[in-house]
């Protein structure tokens, strides 16, 4: 086995003596363009952080908010809100979804004018400076995912308008652009992309690129070094949902799709043919990868499609994840959908080599506070005790 710091890098040297000669071999065109019925698992639509996500992340951007423009016990009126529901990304009034979670945001009259005002309650404020704790402490391996992401990326580089849609994600604040000192400090740097456009540019790693964590895997299946291993050694781990049933064609595909050589996403793709099977399971392997890095490892898949170019994508990667259904999970909630790593929920926690992120236990405490405002609601129209938030 390997030690820890072996397996955190590996030098690709291989790869940089005949990069194209394996994959002039094995790049065959096959059965790619395969549809497949999508099929609702009562599992992943049953997991709270993630049937919450989109209100969960309207509610920690306007708790943000009040707490930028006021002390916690202050509060500011509805106007300062409702002037920013595009940017908040709020569907339908904004007074409405904040009266939707009491748990939260405490409602009252304002000085002037008898408009509502809101605050955040001390539940919320307390898990507030909760979750600043985790991200101060944590800081550095919540960047590095940042790093992680650059590092997938053409030239290491992402504009900024790309990487400000993916803060969320990745557990850092909806701010951290505009501190070009931290930015600095982390090794980032700051670089022109045309048109007046900036971009961000992660660290050279020279030689000694991640392993993605289906190479970690292979390496605590097989029990050896990543040199000894074939790139075709390299699989995705499946995790069939109850009652999918595939074509033979389908599955047949799917088998011979583990044995293609395996291309991480941190290595050069420019090589590649569109459309192989190589290109195909590369496709797979960088989403796999993209979404292992985030806070729940999901996402909205239209968040992901913004990245398509910038990380060497198909032009219809959407379809991705329609072909790999033991990989991925569509999860359709309020009109939007959201792509799921299977492996972050039903792999074994102790064989699992997804690394959990720090601030996952915080947002599940959220989730929590949002569903005591559902028992908050109910009692008001039934009168009836609702139970504490900890038990």
């Amino acid at each position: 086995m390997l030690s820890l710091a072996k397996s955190l890098i590996y030098r690709p040297s291989f790869l940089s003596q005949s990069k194209t000669l394996a994959l002039i071999l094995t790049q065959r065109c096959s059965y790619v363009n395969v549809t497949m019925k999508w099929k609702k698992d009562p599992y992943f639509d049953s997991i709270d952080i993630l049937t919450k996500s989109k209100d969960l992340k309207i509610l920690i951007s306007v708790k943000n908010l009040i707490l930028s423009l006021s002390p916690p016990e202050t509060g500011i009126p509805i106007s300062s809100i409702s002037k920013l529901d595009r940017q908040l990304e709020v569907s339908g009034r904004v007074t409405a979804f904040l009266r939707k979670y009491p748990s939260f945001f405490q409602e009252f009259t304002g000085p002037k004018y008898n408009l509502p005002w809101f605050k955040l309650t001390k539940d919320a404020i307390e898990l507030d400076q909760e979750e600043r704790m985790v991200y101060e402490g944590k800081i550095g391996q919540i960047v590095d995912r940042l790093r992680l992401l650059l590092l997938m990326s053409r030239e290491r580089t992402l504009p900024f308008r790309v990487v400000q849609g993916m803060l969320w994600y990745l557990g850092l604040p909806d701010n951290f652009l505009k501190n070009q000192e931290k930015l600095l400090h982390f090794g980032f740097e700051i670089v022109e992309i045309g048109d007046g456009e900036k971009g961000l540019k992660a660290p050279d790693p020279g030689q000694t690129l991640p392993l993605s964590a289906l190479q970690r895997n292979a390496i605590n299946e097989s029990g050896t070094q990543l040199d000894l291993l074939s790139r075709s050694d390299i699989h995705f781990p499946l995790f069939p949902s109850k009652g999918i049933r595939l074509k033979v064609k389908i599955r047949d595909w799917l088998d011979q799709l583990q044995k293609v050589p395996y291309i991480s996403p941190y290595e050069d793709f420019s090589d590649l043919e569109t459309h192989s099977d190589v290109a195909e399971k590369r496709a797979a392997g960088v989403l796999h990868e993209l979404l292992s890095i985030f806070v729940d490892n999901s996402a909205e898949r239209r968040r992901l499609l913004c990245l398509r170019k910038h990380l060497g994508l198909p032009q219809k990667c959407h379809k991705v994840f329609e072909r790999h259904p033991h990989v991925f999970y569509l999860l359709l909630k309020n009109k939007t959908c959201f792509v799921v790593l299977k492996e972050a929920y039903q792999a074994n926690e102790l064989g699992s080599v997804i690394k959990r992120h720090p601030l996952l236990n915080v947002r599940k405490k959220y989730v929590k506070l949002m569903k005591k405002s559902d028992a908050t609601l109910r009692n008001r129209r039934t009168g009836k005790p609702i139970s504490d938030l900890n038990e």
